[in-house]
């Protein structure tokens, strides 16, 4: 028998899981990495401590399964997106750490940006808002803030990549400088209609072509890992975004079928076919993936605090020492208390787009107790899903019958309870939650004939659990106006800062 190997590159960790044939689960293997918060609103990674403990956690998984590198078809990576890295083409040596999604630094140039009249092209051609959440700001950043950086880009001494391309680069031992579309369409400079970098995004955005991977399909063989990685060469043969992975490990391979995934952030996709669909709410129009020749496309709302509002329950107030024990302690009350959290700690996302926001806590009283903090901290989670939803559903034109949810949080009982409540439609749970990874393995796996079909992979597909909904339509509708209050207050609370000059905007 052989199997696929799955590098799941997550915000928080590394994991590596291996899947056999009928898509489950042999073993898995992970492992925590430092977040690194150099001042208020921004977040780095070590980019060598990305690779080291991916790697770890990659051979790790191999003796758990008992298995050598010869056993595995393939190996397919699947990475937070937006995260940006800058290396040495001949060393590999990172210029300096790697600029996390969440990071806000560059709010400031997308005003800058935005006040330059560069919103409609960049919405045109990318799908995008303009955002520090996207990778191009973050390049940028880096191009501008180390020394001789941008000197060295331009005489093509450095490379760019998001955390996909720096995987591949040092599995290949510095022989692949790839990334794949779905990846690409979250930097703000990349053409999502032409499938190309876009020579006016590069311009508005500073960046120097020479920077850039080379783009190819989320599906195919791009080479193999080098030696020393494994004891012998294992064929690297699938890329796809977290989320965009976790929409194809979901089988949600028709159009108005949709995804959560409840990680760090919460991340709604929904599968809208093979034309570029505009949304009128802010949404994103980004590429699912592109396999054996056609592209797809997904419209997306992507909350940015998800189930990093439970580890901050836990690390910052101490109200619970393992994630685990927020479904207890929220379900120790029967409702919030009048209670609301907005953990809006990076700003909001979709479909408010508030750089500036602030996480907000409403409603206190001397009632309150840590069961009514922690359940509003469920509820702002499943709050802030409902309102992605809502204008999905008006932008693709599409009634959702269901919405399939993944991710570490879906495991929580009650948090599935309140949102399929607040949802109005079943939420769907499958049998394996680890779907971001399993996208990754189908990806590499339909690459080698590993498996030869989606047909196949949907018959390996199968529900844990469907929770329907139990509140009534008036109960749920006040309770949004409620959030929707709460929204207000949290919306603008960070000071505005002007770039006054900003090189290469006129």
């Amino acid at each position: 028998m052989s199997f696929i190997l799955a590098l799941d590159q997550g915000t928080t960790s590394s994991r590596a899981i291996v899947f056999d044939h009928s898509g489950a689960i042999r073993a898995t293997a992970q492992k925590e990495f430092q977040q690194i918060f150099p001042q208020a609103g921004w977040v780095e990674h070590d980019p060598r401590e990305i690779w080291s403990s991916q790697l770890e956690v990659a051979r790790a998984v191999l003796a758990q399964a008992g298995l050598k590198s010869r056993d595995i078809a393939a190996l397919g990576i699947t990475n937070q997106r937006e995260t940006t890295v800058v290396w040495d083409r001949k060393t590999g040596a990172p210029i300096h750490n790697a600029i996390v999604w969440q990071d806000r630094r560059t709010a400031p140039f997308c005003d800058e940006l935005k006040q330059a009249g560069y919103s409609d092209v960049i919405r045109r051609k990318t799908g995008l808002v303009i955002d520090a959440y996207f990778s191009g700001s973050k390049l940028r950043w880096l191009l501008d803030h180390v020394e001789g950086a941008r000197e060295r880009a331009q005489r093509g001494e450095l490379a760019f990549g998001t955390i996909d391309s720096w995987l591949l680069w040092n599995l290949s031992g510095g022989a692949l400088h790839m990334t794949d579309p779905s990846n690409a369409s979250r930097t703000m400079l990349y053409n999502i209609h032409s499938g190309a970098w876009d020579d006016e995004l590069l311009t508005a955005l500073g960046v120097p072509r020479a920077v850039l991977p080379e783009v190819r399909c989320s599906s195919e063989v791009y080479g193999q890992t080098a030696s020393g990685v494994f004891e012998t060469p294992v064929r690297i043969g699938g890329i796809a975004g977290d989320q965009q992975s976790a929409l194809f490990g979901q089988n949600c391979f028709t159009r108005g079928m949709a995804k959560n995934t409840y990680g760090t952030g919460c991340f709604m996709l929904m599968n809208i076919g093979t034309a570029a669909v505009p949304s009128r709410h802010q949404l994103i129009t980004t590429i699912a993936w592109k396999a054996r020749g056609q592209t797809e496309f997904a419209l997306e709302g992507s909350v940015f605090i998800g189930g990093a509002v439970v580890q901050w329950l836990r690390d910052g107030l101490g109200l619970i020492k393992s994630s685990g024990e927020i479904e207890a302690l929220a379900a120790s009350v029967p409702d919030c208390g009048g209670v609301y959290l907005v953990p809006a700690f990076a700003g909001l996302g979709a479909p408010h787009w508030d750089q500036y926001a602030r996480g907000t806590m409403l409603g206190l009283t001397r009632g309150t107790t840590a069961g009514h903090i922690a359940r509003a901290a469920l509820e702002g989670i499943a709050f802030q899903v409902a309102d992605v939803l809502e204008v999905m559903k008006e932008d693709s034109h599409s009634a959702i019958s269901e919405l399939r949810v993944d991710g570490g949080a879906s495991a929580n009982n009650l948090l599935m309870q309140i949102q399929a409540d607040l949802l109005g439609v079943p939420v769907i749970r499958p049998k394996v939650v680890e779907t971001t990874a399993l996208g990754a393995a189908y990806l590499a796996g339909l690459a080698v004939s590993y498996w030869e079909n989606r047909d196949e992979l949907k018959s390996a597909w199968q529900m844990d659990r469907a929770f329907t909904p139990q509140k009534s339509a008036d109960e749920v509708a006040h309770r949004r106006s409620r959030w929707t209050e709460a929204l207000k207050r949290s919306r603008d609370w960070e000071e505005r800062t002007t770039v006054k000059s900003v090189k290469g905007l006129q």
